[in-house]
């Protein structure tokens, strides 16, 4: 760690809330976690849900091994100045796009995986009816 730590301000740490910019505040000290949104056992959603608040009681509750601990040392970036915590704040939901399966590329897959046999066999059918000879 260095030897004079940043001092970062709670809003400035609360607006760093989204999976692609992720800050943690615990015990104090400032952890930019974003490298390890994708690695991290429990997923992003359990990072993002500790954004905007101190996070230390989420961190103790899950009872984190001494290497997580040691993970940590390589996201941290600062402290937090104690004055300009709220002693209490409402919790806001990170943003996130909403998702629609029907806009998925696999929706459209699977769609097509229903059409096509059914246009096939309606074209089958088709062309047996008008060629049959009477």
């Amino acid at each position: 760690m260095a030897s004079d730590p940043k001092v970062h301000i709670f809003e400035e740490v609360a607006n760093h809330n989204q999976t692609k910019d992720c800050w943690l505040i615990i015990s104090g000290k400032v952890y930019d976690v974003t490298p390890f949104m994708d690695d991290h056992p429990g997923g992003d959603e359990v990072l993002l849900s500790a954004t905007g608040k101190d996070a230390t009681n989420d961190f103790e509750d899950v009872g984190h091994s001494d290497s997580a601990r040691e993970m940590m040392e390589k996201y941290y970036i600062g402290e937090i100045d104690p004055k300009t915590v709220p002693a209490k704040r409402t919790y806001i939901p990170p943003q996130q796009t909403p998702y629609n399966p029907d806009k998925t590329p696999e929706f459209v897959i699977k769609i097509l995986q229903f059409l096509v046999p059914l246009l096939i066999l309606g074209l089958a059918i088709a062309v047996r009816h008008y060629t049959k000879k009477e």
